[in-house]
């Protein structure tokens, strides 16, 4: 306010009372001082707007770390939020989940209430969580709760994934499974059972093998798979990062995929699309739950009811080049 008054020509107490609104200032004064304030590209903080009025006008999305899911969810809120007069903030905790536990409490405490008037939560690990204003969670490990929340259909998701599967002609399908902790990854291997057993097909369990979401973890899975003697013939990744990695195991075993192998991921992330081959997955809408997210906070904020607070958006088979039907034994 120093520099800006000097600039000005006018005293501090006079730019004082222009970035605060209150009386007392000409309106060539307020115009003049404002233009100063632009010039020299100053914004009134955060935390002391917050202060005077209790709102930042800013939300925040709140992360256990950047991947394509979280970034995806990231993309739906910033575009639901356009023209709302709000602003974004996004906050990633860091490190490996593991070790991270809890991270939305700490989150929280640090952002809400003096920096964001709202936050969305992506994957939080716990739900039990007190604010100092609304919190929507997107995907939550364990399901709904007293939060609200948006997530997408896994279980109906992927029986539509090894249901192509099995009516292009595969029997013997793998599975690389998701985080035993998430409700989501439970829910897909779930669907995979189910839509096994009602084909008639015995699960085996040599063909399940755990891949955690984890790159590495899911690149061994599909190598002790394709390494089986009796390998699979299709694989369904629990992810889509899961399955890419399965291509490239794929590609490292000198196995054509699809004539030598169909595989079939999960999320439907961009990645997917320019994988070679292309990727055959699930796609859940991962930026419309953002975007409802979103919605759904602003509305919390505004002091408006929200009718349906948990809800289930519906998945869907994108058809890509990694599947074909499985090629006759010579």
């Amino acid at each position: 306010m120093q520099q800006v008054a000097a600039e000005a020509g006018v005293s501090i107490s006079t730019v004082s009372k222009v970035i605060n609104g209150r009386y007392g200032v000409s309106a060539e004064t307020v115009d003049h001082v404002t233009q100063v304030i632009d010039r020299l590209g100053y914004e009134a903080s955060l935390v002391a707007r917050s202060l005077r009025n209790r709102r930042t006008n800013v939300i925040g999305v709140l992360v256990m770390d950047f991947e394509p899911f979280s970034t995806e969810v990231l993309k739906g809120v910033a575009e639901a939020i356009h023209g709302s007069g709000y602003e974004l903030i996004a906050y990633s905790a860091g490190g490996h989940v593991e070790a991270q536990v809890g991270w939305e409490r700490r989150s929280l405490t640090r952002l809400m209430g003096s920096l964001v008037d709202g936050a969305v939560l992506v994957t939080p690990t716990v739900t039990d969580v007190q604010a100092d204003g609304p919190v929507v969670a997107v995907d939550p490990h364990t399901g709904p709760s007293g939060l609200p929340s948006v997530a997408a259909d896994n279980l109906q998701g992927a029986r539509l994934g090894v249901e192509h599967l099995l009516r292009s002609g595969h029997t013997r399908i793998g599975m690389i499974t998701g985080r035993s902790d998430l409700l989501s990854a439970q829910q897909r291997e779930q669907g995979y059972r189910e839509a096994l057993a009602a084909a008639g097909l015995r699960v085996d369990e040599a063909l399940v093998r755990p891949g955690g979401f984890d790159p590495e973890l899911a690149r061994e899975a599909a190598r002790e798979l394709l390494s089986h003697p009796e390998p699979p013939t299709a694989i369904f990744a629990a992810n889509d990062l899961s399955a890419l990695v399965t291509l490239e195991v794929a590609a490292e075993l000198g196995l054509d995929v699809p004539r030598q192998l169909s595989v079939v991921g999960f999320d439907n992330i961009p990645e997917s699309a320019v994988a070679d081959p292309p990727l055959t997955t699930v796609q859940q809408p991962i930026r419309r739950m953002g975007q409802e997210a979103a919605d759904m906070l602003l509305a919390l904020i505004a002091g408006e009811a929200v009718a349906d607070v948990h809800r289930t958006l519906a998945t869907s088979l994108v058809l890509r080049a990694s599947t074909a039907p499985p090629t006759p034994a010579s």
